[in-house]
């Protein structure tokens, strides 16, 4: 006969045991986590932006303001979309206004003997090789990426000047497949801004749904724990720096259907200041491993307003160069205290 204490035992064991409660995540959390909290922070800025400028000048919101600056970010923001790869592959390209430059011109004098679609296509030939060519100098050089694109940024801009005498090359504006990407629309919306659209989307998918995406966040975060794990790091920094060129040359191509000419200086010169700007500002780590696309181009866009704010405000035009640089100062700033590592020269 069982004793009261073990019948008490057995009721209580053969009890179900109550599945632990989980408090329900508020709406607003999940927003921020799919945003990102770096992006929220963009957002703000933005907003805070257009509230300041568009209240000074009521010209901000105007419909043809507004494709302004869509048009004017459109080449700075390919660049700034590959370099956010770069960035978060642990390197850096600072010769990509250079490559660009130097297909800008490229495509105009092969256009004049050739046409528009040899004279794309050279470009994009080219700067794949200009690509190839820095990748080759960090891999089979053991150059720092820093020390050879910076080295790279003057060799191509020189070169540019060098096939075009210094002056602007050809003449595209009676082209129509260049006035098309010029002036163009679709849906209402300026080829440029599609172009750019198009570019950040396949970059997104990129990093984010594809194993190639993933080897180059693992790349920039442990390069010595992805070689264990048997990626090729020569191979994927070959390969990412050839992207970069693609693109450049896209940038290049898209400066000489907006000027009707090619370019090897005007409209190229402080790209690569602005690209670096926008993928820091978004939210990539300056070390690697860290970044997104959705960041950059929400850092583009505030570049943007910031500069088209400051031109309808008659601010002088030289101060959007130190706008900049103190934008990149800050955003490394954030970067090092998120980080929570020893500044250096600081104690403890």
């Amino acid at each position: 006969m069982t004793s009261q204490r073990e019948r008490s035992t057995t009721v209580l064991t053969d009890q179900p045991t109550p599945a632990t409660e989980v408090a329900p995540e508020n709406w607003y959390r999940r927003i921020v986590r799919a945003i990102g909290v770096q992006n929220i922070s963009l957002l703000m800025a933005i907003v805070f932006l257009l509230l300041v400028i568009g209240l000074q000048n009521p010209l901000f919101f105007t419909v043809g303001n507004l494709r302004v600056i869509g048009t004017a970010i459109a080449i700075s923001g390919l660049l700034a979309v590959v370099q956010t790869i770069v960035i978060i592959m642990g390197a850096l390209d600072i010769s990509v206004g250079s490559i660009a430059g130097l297909t800008s011109v490229a495509s105009a004098m092969i256009f004049t003997v050739a046409g528009p679609a040899l004279g794309v296509a050279g470009a994009l030939a080219i700067g794949i090789a200009c690509g190839l060519l820095n990748g080759c100098i960090i891999v089979f050089g053991r150059v720092n990426p820093v020390i050879a694109t910076l080295a790279t940024l003057a060799a191509y801009k020189g070169l540019a000047q060098l096939i075009s005498d210094g002056r602007a090359q050809g003449y595209t504006g009676a082209d129509g497949f260049f006035a098309f990407l010029a002036r163009g629309t679709v849906i209402g919306v300026p080829v440029l801004i599609w172009v750019l659209v198009i570019v950040a989307a396949l970059a997104h998918i990129l990093l984010r749904f594809t194993s190639i995406g993933r080897n180059i966040y693992a790349v920039g975060g442990n390069d010595i724990a992805s070689r264990l794990a048997g990626i090729n790091i020569n191979r994927y920094i070959l390969g990412v720096y050839m992207l970069t060129g693609a693109v450049a040359a896209i940038a290049g191509i898209l400066i000489t259907a907006r000027t009707g000419s090619g370019q090897p200086v005007s409209g190229s010169e402080g790209l690569e200041l602005e690209s670096i700007t926008a993928a820091a500002l978004g939210g990539a780590a300056l070390k690697g491993g860290k970044g997104t696309i959705a960041g950059t181009i929400l850092a583009v866009i505030l570049l943007g307003i910031l500069i088209n704010g400051m031109t309808l405000l008659g601010v002088n035009s030289f101060w959007q160069n130190v706008a900049q640089g103190a934008l990149l100062v800050l955003a490394v700033v954030i970067q090092q205290l998120r980080s929570g590592e020893r500044r250096i020269g600081l104690p403890g």
